[in-house]
């Protein structure tokens, strides 16, 4: 199976959008939010932006495509599973490390936590971001894991994984419509230039989400199987005579 050229431009696309959305809102805390800190201060409420949208959007995004890099089909995939995991926990890590600042900065000023859409939404899509990763690590990547709890459990890690990711798009979204509203020195509907920065920060972030979607759409980028991802079992089996039953078994 030949890889595309197309694919190569898409990934290529994703990457290039993935970075755009660090440095936007790396920029955009820099620069109208005054940089970081932490203190317990609004400059440490300023390090949640960019560790949300830095592991649990890009870095989560490219953990979910790096099965469909075509350089990787040939090689094992045992390593590429723990590149894929790898990549996941960091992500997680940086989430959690997204929430405890902001947390942290609640508790300075004796703010309520968890009070807002955007909040429940974030909360919930990070718990389930921790289920998921404890739950493939179980099935995937632990040796003695039955092979009947892999085969069940492989089509609800891909809905989770694509849910998470929905999950996130909506979290960050809301997280900078919520912030501009609350920051603003101008009327939010006269567009200050921080505004119409964070509205295209928004924009990447969906933009970046549909890429990595339409990634994980095309039937004929995902891997292909190779020989020993497929294990086939024949057993006879003597009962009222010989009766052959196959077994597949994959990963």
């Amino acid at each position: 199976m030949q890889p595309s050229v197309f694919f190569y431009i898409t990934y290529t696309l994703c990457l290039c959008l993935g970075l755009l959305c660090v440095l936007f809102v790396s920029y955009w805390s820099s620069q109208w939010r005054g940089g970081f800190s932490w203190d317990g201060s609004a400059l440490q409420f300023n390090w949640h932006p960019v560790l949300m949208v830095s592991g649990l959007v890009v870095l989560y995004g490219i953990a979910l495509v790096v099965y469909r890099v075509p350089s990787t089909w040939k090689q094992k995939k045992h390593p590429w599973k723990l590149v894929h995991a790898g990549l996941m926990l960091l992500a997680l890590l940086l989430s959690i490390l997204g929430l405890c600042a902001v947390f942290d900065f609640h508790k300075h000023f004796n703010l309520p936590d968890l009070y807002s859409l955007h909040s429940w939404v974030g909360i919930c899509t990070v718990a389930m971001f921790a289920f998921q990763w404890i739950l493939g690590l179980a099935g995937f990547l632990v040796p003695c894991s039955p092979l009947w709890f892999r085969n069940t459990l492989k089509p609800v890690h891909i809905w989770l994984g694509k849910a998470i990711l929905i999950l996130s798009l909506i979290s960050c979204i809301s997280g900078i419509n919520e912030k501009l509203l609350f920051v603003s020195a101008e009327p939010y509907n006269s567009l200050p230039a921080e505004a119409k920065f964070a509205n295209s920060l928004g924009i990447l972030i969906v933009a970046f989400g549909l890429v990595v979607f339409g990634i994980l759409s095309k039937n004929k980028w995902q891997r292909p199987e190779t020989e020993g991802e497929s294990v086939h079992v024949n057993l006879v089996i003597a009962v009222t005579g010989l009766q052959k039953r196959t077994f597949i078994l994959s990963d």
